[in-house]
């Protein structure tokens, strides 16, 4: 059974220096506000994303009795706007209701990771019962697990919780340096970790981090967060100043920055660092920077263009 349309779309593709003048327009009409989209281009390593070609102005308008009225009057004042400057003709499509939120989330299935964990959508449960569950709510943080660079760390978590458990190693903690959505460090506690404590520099990502912990029953005082970085923790500022393991999954330039800022004084001699968010083409930039800071390379992992190192 058809579902009976409820909204209409309006839409235009116009320059960047029009798209604004458009979106003053369309807001005049549209109830819901106005949704801008354009292309983006990545100008260097730690670009998160510059605008670039053509914009997509778009809106949608209730269908009522005033809907036909509405219509006229919007394609008049982007008539008046075209004899400035020249404008596509606006395109309209009518649109169902449909429940946005469900529809979102089919995009997110349960992602196997290794040989024991699984990453699962925290309103799923697991399909897997054999495997490790790290229940994770994807939202503004980085680290939902969808990305190659969080899987190859949890890849080689598994691996040094297999290795460092086998061991009989007791009282196993880490540091995880731009915690994210927290799934690194939920995922060390529950392969094995007593404690772990997490830092970002974006308050929202350690609010995030919570939420998924509470999500995953890690008790407070087991998973330590706070807002900041190397020089904070150092300092002594979350009463954690190095530990057996330590993680950073960011960006390469990032990384080298922060061993010139005492990242490698975080682990504990004899520890291991597992470093990610680097693009196969920066490694070797890593490695050297990690070897001028006194520790070396027993690990490198790739998958398509990423990859993750463990130094010790």
């Amino acid at each position: 059974m058809a579902t009976n349309p409820n909204w209409l779309e309006v839409s235009l593709v116009v320059s960047g220096e029009l798209a604004e003048a458009v979106a003053e327009i369309l807001a005049r009409f549209a109830p819901g506000g106005v949704a801008v989209e354009s292309g983006v281009t990545y100008r260097h390593d730690e670009d998160e994303g510059t605008p670039s070609g053509a914009v997509c102005v778009r809106a949608y308008l209730p269908i009522d009795e005033k809907t036909e009225e509405t219509r006229q009057k919007l394609e008049e004042a982007l008539y008046y706007l075209g004899m400035i400057q020249p404008l596509p003709a606006p395109v309209f499509k009518p649109i169902a209701d449909q429940n946005w939120m469900e529809a979102w989330k089919e995009h997110y299935q349960p992602i196997p990771i290794g040989k024991r964990l699984i990453i699962v959508p925290a309103w799923l449960e697991s399909p897997d019962e054999k495997r490790i569950p790290i229940k994770i709510d994807p939202g503004m943080a980085f680290g939902t697990g969808t990305h190659p660079t969080t899987q190859l760390c949890l890849e080689l978590l598994e691996n040094y919780f297999d290795a460092s458990l086998s061991l009989i190693t007791p009282h196993l903690s880490l540091i995880d340096i731009g915690c994210g959505s927290g799934i690194l460090s939920i995922a060390a506690l529950k392969l094995g970790a007593d404690f772990a404590l997490g830092v970002d520099v974006d308050e929202a990502a350690v609010r995030v981090s919570r939420e998924n912990a509470e999500a995953n029953g890690i008790a407070a005082e087991q998973f330590a967060l706070g807002v900041g970085s190397v020089p904070e923790i150092l300092e002594g500022r979350f009463g954690v100043r190095s530990a057996p393991l330590v993680l950073a999954n960011i960006l390469a330039p990032v990384i080298i920055r922060l061993f010139d800022a005492g990242l490698a004084n975080l682990v504990a001699p004899g520890g291991s660092l597992i470093l990610s968010g680097i693009l196969a083409e920066q490694a070797e930039s890593v490695i050297s920077a990690a070897r001028a800071h006194g520790v070396k390379l027993v690990e490198n992992c790739q998958t398509g263009d990423w990859v993750a190192l463990v130094v010790r």
